[in-house]
């Protein structure tokens, strides 16, 4: 069964930072692009970042440019996104996404659950 299960958030001080973590089980991990995505409470699911399946292609959303830092060890099945200089408008919930190549931008084929990122002002 495939499975994405992410880690590593929590609650941190504006300035500060968090590595999150998306392990990836029951798939074949390198045969996939993957992204992360954030909510926040009443607002839409927004794009943070993505990661082709050789690593050689990676893209941001305009508000991770230049703090925010996506890549993947395929060896370990996970990717990572390194959050720096944090803010209090980066409070959400972080999900990461697997997509095969193949399949049209914007849809994915499994979704993590999630975690908390917070942070205070």
């Amino acid at each position: 069964q495939e499975q994405l299960v992410e880690s590593g958030g929590g609650l941190v001080q504006a300035g500060g930072s968090l590595r999150l973590s998306c392990a990836a089980s029951g798939l074949t991990f390198s045969n996939y692009d993957m992204a992360w995505f954030r909510q926040a409470p009443g607002q839409e699911r927004e794009f943070v970042a993505r990661i082709n399946w050789a690593g050689g292609s990676i893209r941001y959303a305009d508000s991770a440019k230049g703090r925010f830092t996506i890549y993947r060890d395929n060896a370990k099945n996970t990717v990572y996104l390194q959050m720096n200089s944090l803010k209090p408008e980066d409070t959400a919930v972080y999900s990461c996404a697997a997509k095969r190549p193949a399949l049209p931008a914007g849809r994915y084929d499994y979704w993590g659950q999630g975690t908390q990122v917070t942070v205070s002002s």
